[in-house]
């Protein structure tokens, strides 16, 4: 069983993984779309990736979180926060207005904040805890959780290699802010954490101009 669940993660990791590759690389750096169908795609990919991820485990039906929601809420507001001023606090540029800033926020602040923590974050970590699990007392929290958060870095690193802009030390910056969302969603065991984080983050870099900010990719 132990070894069995174990397959089952690292397919989940590598299937998750493969999938941000080809959306990035294909969509964006062969294709170029607009980032606005760009993240239309993307969501879609990620949409059916889930949705199989629960159906085919069962993991976020059968055991969905329960506890500490407002420790969660409030970590992933926090960690939004110190992510978001990382944002502001670097180069910046013209940011829509009125409308067309209330349809940026909710398309790629909030339905791209939301991918990404799926992907990057939530299925990762989601796959790793269910190995823990069917291990019983075999494996210690701390080594799943590394487990755990070295699964959601590779899925980010993949994601991100597949946008050209991101093939240079840009690539860095993305696993850290993403280790950082990893590590408090670990910390809480809650999905609300890492999607509140993303969104926020993702609002930030809509606020402090689209074009500029390393957060919302494509940039052609």
């Amino acid at each position: 069983m132990s070894r069995e669940a174990a397959g089952t993660a690292v397919a989940w990791v590598a299937v998750a993984g493969a999938t941000g590759f080809v959306v990035s690389a294909v969509f964006s750096s062969v294709l170029r779309l607009p980032r606005g169908l760009f993240v239309l795609v993307y969501g879609v990919a990620v949409g059916v990736l889930a949705a199989q991820f629960v159906r085919r485990t069962g993991v976020l039906v059968n055991r969905p979180p329960r506890r500490r929601s407002a420790v969660a809420v409030v970590t992933g507001l926090l960690v939004g926060t110190v992510l978001a001023a990382g944002v502001i606090g670097g180069p910046g540029g013209t940011r829509p207005a009125g409308v067309h800033l209330a349809t940026a926020l909710g398309w790629y602040g909030i339905v791209y904040g939301v991918v990404d923590a799926v992907l990057l974050t939530v299925i990762p970590v989601t796959a790793v805890r269910a190995w823990w699990t069917s291990r019983g007392t075999n494996v210690g929290p701390l080594r799943w959780k590394a487990a755990a958060l070295a699964a959601s870095l590779l899925v980010t690193a993949l994601y991100h290699a597949g946008f050209a802009e991101f093939r240079s030390a840009a690539l860095v910056q993305s696993l850290i802010g993403n280790a950082v969302v990893t590590a408090s969603y670990l910390l809480t065991g809650n999905p609300a954490t890492p999607l509140l984080a993303h969104v926020l983050m993702h609002g930030a870099a809509v606020v402090h101009g689209m074009e500029a900010t390393a957060q919302l990719p494509p940039h052609y």
